[in-house]
């Protein structure tokens, strides 16, 4: 009987399309809850920013310095922070300390120190440049550094401080952000694929009220009061001449000082009316995971890269007519007696991989140019 080499090219190549749509699929689900991380996502990032400008606003730069140094020591690095300050505070002529910021009337820790790295400064920082930068809208001389480069797996920390009122932000005394401007920017990032989760919080008056209007999944709000309540600074540096530090900050700054990057600390646990002087109002309803899942360090700290089990996985194929698909393949569990001789293993298991798919698609490809010359001589 004589087959059609064309067809037998076809049903070899069908054939290796299924393989290649193989999943790992776990024996035991419970092993890779949180394989990579506890929320799901492989990376992490922050937005920072203050809105404020003048001197008697030096609070709101000690806010997002304070954010901007946590963040850091958790383990995010400045290739995925982007910092906004709406003026150098550390250099104004009234500073009796020049090129420092402290958020203590003590002055034990300078915030501005000699490892900052402040990406969008002075006029710089508006309600346009930071909608772009959320949307991924920004023009094509903006460099790298200046740009949120997140996708689908990322974690992102949206922290932001200044004056506001019933939704809406200041910015630098001249512009607004509306709360329905942030909404958009978060659906222009879920539509596009750019966040996998965000923690947006906001230290401001009336504070609540500029997340009342997001409506995109996924998206977790902390905000220092209520509608229609103001947001209060903690204490003032007499030497300075102004307030230093927001309540709202330096009570979040209480739990994050002490956290360490694989800490398993909640996120609304260490709140209080009495020592904030306001209300803090947390948007929960968008948000999939249970809140006790929901850890400080998903989106403070980074996340690790690799984690060693000691066991593998099933192998099954998709087939297109069926539901139930069939094992192809189980590991045995992996041997750890030694890690050089696991990855010399694992690197000649791709060797084998890769030189098995090169001759593979080396007869595919000479099956199906036999093909077209018998298709052409006859």
């Amino acid at each position: 009987m004589f087959i059609s080499p064309l067809l037998l090219a076809t049903t070899v190549f069908s054939r290796w399309s299924n393989i290649s749509q193989a999943t790992f699929v776990p024996s035991d689900p419970d092993l890779v809850d949180g394989f990579f991380s506890s929320s799901g996502h492989t990376n992490n990032w922050a937005v920072l920013v203050d809105t404020s400008r003048f001197w008697f606003n030096y609070r709101h730069i000690a806010n997002t310095l304070s954010m901007y140094r946590t963040v850091k020591r958790l383990g995010i690095p400045d290739s995925n922070i982007i910092l906004m300050l709406a003026d150098d505070i550390a250099c104004n002529a009234r500073n009796p300390v020049p090129a420092t910021v402290y958020n203590s009337n003590k002055r034990i820790l300078d915030l501005y120190g000699d490892n900052i790295e402040v990406d969008y400064r002075g006029y710089d920082v508006n309600v346009e440049n930071f909608v772009r930068l959320l949307t991924g809208r920004v023009e094509d001389h903006v460099p790298r550094s200046k740009r949120l480069l997140t996708d689908d797996r990322s974690n992102i920390l949206v922290f932001m401080t200044g004056h506001g009122g019933d939704e809406f932000l200041k910015f630098q005394d001249n512009e607004e952000l509306q709360a329905q401007d942030i909404a958009d920017a978060f659906g222009q990032m879920y539509e596009k694929n750019r966040y996998h989760e965000i923690l947006f919080m906001i230290d401001t008056c009336q504070a609540s009220s500029m997340f009342s209007k997001i409506y995109s999944p996924n998206i977790l709000s902390a905000a220092s009061s209520r509608t229609g309540e103001p947001s209060y600074s903690h204490h003032a540096d007499h030497e300075i001449g102004v307030a230093v530090i927001d309540r709202f900050t330096y009570y979040n700054l209480e739990t994050l000082e002490f956290l360490k990057p694989n800490d398993q600390e909640t996120i609304f646990g260490t709140y209080d009316y009495q020592k904030m002087h306001s209300h803090p109002t947390f948007g929960t309803h968008l948000f999939k995971r249970p809140l006790d899942k929901a850890y400080v360090t998903d989106f403070f700290g980074s996340v690790q890269s690799v984690e060693l089990t000691q066991t593998g996985y099933s192998l099954r194929t998709i087939e297109s007519s069926t539901t139930n698909p069939k094992p192809v393949e189980s590991h045995s569990p992996i041997d750890t007696n030694s890690q050089s001789q696991m990855v010399l293993k694992l690197n000649r298991v791709k060797e084998i991989v890769l030189l098995n798919e090169i001759q593979l698609n080396f007869w595919i490809g000479c099956l199906i140019f036999a093909s077209i010359i018998l298709i052409s001589l006859f």
